[in-house]
């Protein structure tokens, strides 16, 4: 089965050119790696590996979708395997491509075909304590593949992926019309979940690593989950049924124990204030038809989506 890589960048710097370096001495290369890359005055190839599959396209930031661009790069590849990558993700090793084919060439408990496969991201080296146990929460040691079946015992989580690093069976990401168009957030759960309701399987492959991590800000924080809670605030028909309150909850109440487990207590009043932007974040996003526009811009780290949405509206 071939395989593809699909990279959106913007201002690509280090991180993107030893990801490149990896994705070149992978044991299942990849026929070819279309970089989507926003705004060209901001592309400098000097200092990347010069790749032979390497295609890139420019387009303008008003142009970008976080579903709307990766269609595009989806329309412009033949491969059986469609792997989406952020420009920060770097291959631990140089085995992803091919532990993320094999996991997306198999078939869930009952023989649902793998619609999609999701890779373990690793903390980089400079990442704070607390960000490293979220990404250990996240991304355990022990693999799944997700059904139906798992939405009263997982909730949620049946349907979180992650676009940082996931593969997709090409024919099943067309069959289901692919990522969700003009979309703030999400468009990786929103395609997962609709791959769940029509009986696909989602995998999680823990043998599959980036290393990806970021140290955001208490009000980096909250801008994110403003935009996660807008996404879910639009699609109701998959997030009413799986409030995402009570995994947060899970999450801070675990990285607490640990943290005191760990002898390490001052930590704890960041944990708290960074929690706070969360979830204030996330409920404000949930309710933002109610917030003036203006007050919308500034909680939302996406301007230009709103420019495109309220231009559109009558």
């Amino acid at each position: 089965m071939t395989v593809d890589v699909l990279i959106p960048t913007y201002k690509p710097g280090r991180k993107f050119a030893a990801l490149l370096h990896m994705l070149e001495k992978q044991t299942v290369p990849p026929d070819q790696i279309l970089v989507m890359n926003t705004e060209e005055k901001f592309w400098n190839g000097e200092g990347l590996p010069k790749l032979s599959q390497l295609k890139v396209r420019h387009l303008s930031k008003a142009e970008f979708d976080h579903g709307g661009t990766r269609n595009r790069a989806a329309g412009y590849s033949k491969a059986d395997i469609l792997v989406f990558m952020t420009d920060d993700a770097v291959p631990a090793d140089t085995h992803l491509l091919e532990r993320l084919a094999e996991a997306v060439a198999g078939t869930g408990p009952e023989g649902e075909p793998v619609a999609a496969a999701y890779a373990k991201q690793l903390p980089a080296e400079d990442c704070r304590f607390i960000e490293r146990y979220t990404r250990a929460f996240n991304y355990p040691d022990t693999g799944a593949i997700k059904t139906k079946a798992d939405l009263p015992r997982l909730g949620i989580k049946t349907y979180f992926a992650s676009n940082v690093c996931c593969a997709y069976r090409r024919e099943i990401f067309e069959q289901l019309g692919g990522f969700v168009e003009s979309t703030i957030f999400n468009e990786d759960m929103l395609f997962a979940a609709k791959a769940v309701q029509a009986g696909y399987a989602v995998a999680y492959v823990p043998e599959a690593r980036v290393v990806h991590s970021h140290n955001l800000s208490p009000m980096e924080q909250f801008r994110r989950n403003f935009d996660m809670g807008v996404s879910q605030a639009d699609h109701p028909e998959v997030f009413a049924d799986v409030p995402a309150e009570g995994e947060g909850i899970r999450l801070v109440k675990q990285t607490a124990r640990y943290v005191l487990r760990k002898g390490r207590p001052w930590l704890l009043p960041s944990l708290v204030v960074t929690s706070g932007c969360k979830y204030l974040g996330y409920r404000l996003g949930k309710r933002y038809r109610a917030l003036p526009h203006r007050l919308v811009l500034w909680c939302s780290m996406s301007p230009y989506y709103w420019n495109r949405k309220w231009r559109k509206q009558p």
